[in-house]
């Protein structure tokens, strides 16, 4: 009578586990069953169950010591041990493997990772950032692909994949036209995109999270570089890149205005091909006397006897970058790897400064003229190193030698500095607190960067990443935007195997008649060796 009790227990027990099992199921799937609270029910049936069970097991104990103590049982019970084993190591692994997500990206540009640009914009988030993506279901997929590292990357991040076609209204109310949109909101701040690569989405981020545009004027009048200019010493590349970074890009003629507009955020004085006036370098100064940003750019002399233009040299002496009459030559060979001479200079190791913080890519300076730091600084203003030369280079004084094509060497009886010379420099400078400034805003501070080559960042030289890179880091240090100042996306490149008519003929010849040769003789082989 007793055991058939048992035997009741026991079919009890597995009838309430099944049921468990069963509506947690159910409850996966969203399917109401009826019961308010199904899963917690779910729970109470599987722990009922299983205290049936044991019940069960214990009142066998006899029969089971008995079972263990035969030959089959031990063979059975060392059996029994290695699969509970081997199955507490596949839970564990799992465990570990859920909490510590660790991926390898193999592709040649890590087009699969994050750059770090965008992992540092999102990593600051303070607020959740929605992320809406409006498209037809099938497509979710290379959405998903994409926006879950930006979901693994910060916490804040949260996306949602919305079919306009089955919520129609949800895409009314977001305005969204057309498949394939994505919509961003932060801190009651909108912004809509319709392209889903990195680059679109961590502009899209960053243009959400600022909250207003900055503003960079570049300054007209003296044969600066044009930022509407397409062709190769035009800087239409970095203007695109400047408003895709968020920034408004204008242009100002300092002659005409007398002074820089309120709403500048940052200055850019690129390439002057004659030096400014007086009244001009006093706006300047006016301008960054009320904290402003100037981004001071230099070109080479095109002749022996070219001035370093004294009116912007003093400027930039005044905060503490001293603009020689020099051309920096490098005889390191680095250039080959670009097809460039020794004029043109290739920086791969930056001093520490913020805006080449974590830089680890190369950048090519075509004619750069040397920089030096004024020892002890000028005017209050120390100037930092932000880009120097190779240890194989050096200042070449010889102006007309050099620009003639002849041979130069370094000689410093003949006013040649030895390297690594100075190609960039940075100061910068605490002003008043601005009035009403909320307490979280950066410190007001006026910030001035002073290049030997205002080349690098045409667009004959935005085909290598590193120039590009460095000056958006260099407008952002200068904006006091530091979450800007990293590596940005790089572009998939092309991997595709292009060949020829013959070489396809020889790919179809193996494949139809090679292969089936290789395994033909293979055959042949083994049949004489048994024989």
């Amino acid at each position: 009578m007793g055991t058939r009790i048992f035997n009741i227990i026991s079919w009890v027990g597995v009838a309430l586990v099944v049921a468990a099992v069963g509506i947690r199921a159910v409850a996966a799937t969203g399917i109401p069953i009826g019961l308010v609270g199904q899963e917690k029910y779910g729970v109470y049936l599987a722990w009922t169950g299983l205290a049936c069970i044991v019940v069960y097991v214990a009142s066998q104990w006899r029969d089971i010591g008995r079972f263990l103590g035969s030959r089959s049982g031990r063979h059975g019970s060392v059996a029994t041990i290695g699969i509970v084993v081997l199955l507490a190591i596949l839970v564990a692994v799992n465990y570990i493997g859920k909490r510590q997500n660790k991926r390898w990206d193999l592709t040649q540009n890590s087009q699969f990772s994050l750059a770090d640009q965008s992992r540092g914009i999102v990593a600051k988030l303070d607020e959740p950032l929605q992320v809406q993506v409006f498209d037809q279901e099938a497509r979710f997929q290379q959405h998903r692909d994409r926006l879950k590292e930006y979901e693994y990357a910060s916490p804040q991040v949260k996306a949602e994949y919305i079919d306009p076609d089955k919520k129609p209204a949800v895409a009314q109310q977001a305005q969204v036209k057309q498949y394939g949109t994505l919509v961003f909101t932060y801190k009651g701040r909108t912004e809509r995109i319709t392209q889903s690569g990195e680059q679109d989405i961590t502009n899209a981020i960053i243009k959400v999270v600022s909250g207003r545009q900055p503003k960079a004027y570049f300054v007209k009048g003296h044969g600066e570089r044009d930022v509407e200019l397409a062709e190769r010493d035009g800087y239409q590349g970095i203007a695109q890149a400047l408003k895709a970074e968020n920034y408004t890009v204008a242009t100002l003629v300092l002659a005409q205005a007398a002074t820089v507009p309120a709403d500048a955020d940052v200055v850019v004085v690129a390439g002057p091909r004659t030096d400014y006036f007086g009244p001009e370098v006093d706006a300047l100064k006016q301008y960054l006397a009320r904290n402003g940003k100037l981004l001071l750019m230099f070109d080479a002399p095109t002749s022996a006897d070219g001035s370093p233009m004294p009116n912007l040299a003093s400027l930039a002496r005044d905060w503490g970058v001293e603009v020689t009459n020099s051309i920096v030559v490098d005889a390191s060979g680095m250039g080959r790897l670009i097809g460039a001479g020794p004029e043109v200079p290739i920086a791969a190791n930056y001093p520490p400064h913020p805006i080449t913080q974590r830089f680890t890519v190369l950048t090519a300076f075509p004619m750069t003229r040397g920089l030096a730091l004024v020892t002890g600084g000028s005017n209050g203003h120390i100037a930092s190193e932000v880009v120097k030369s190779s240890d194989q280079s050096w200042a070449e004084a010889d102006l007309k030698g050099l620009l003639g094509g002849g041979e130069v060497s370094l000689d410093p009886t003949k006013g040649d500095r030895t390297g690594p010379v100075v190609i960039a420099a940075a100061a910068n400078a605490a002003g008043a607190p601005e009035p009403g400034a909320a307490p979280d805003a950066p410190k007001p501070e006026a910030r001035v960067v002073v290049f030997g080559d205002a080349d690098f960042a045409s667009n004959a030289a935005l085909g290598i990443q590193g120039n590009r890179d460095l000056f958006l880091n260099t407008l952002g240090w200068l904006t006091q935007q530091e979450n800007l100042i990293a590596i940005r996306p790089k572009d998939a490149s092309d991997r595709r195997l292009t060949m020829t008519a013959a070489q396809q003929q020889l790919v179809m010849v193996l494949a139809l008649a090679g292969v089936p040769a290789l395994v033909l003789a293979a055959g042949i082989f083994v049949w004489s060796r048994r024989r």
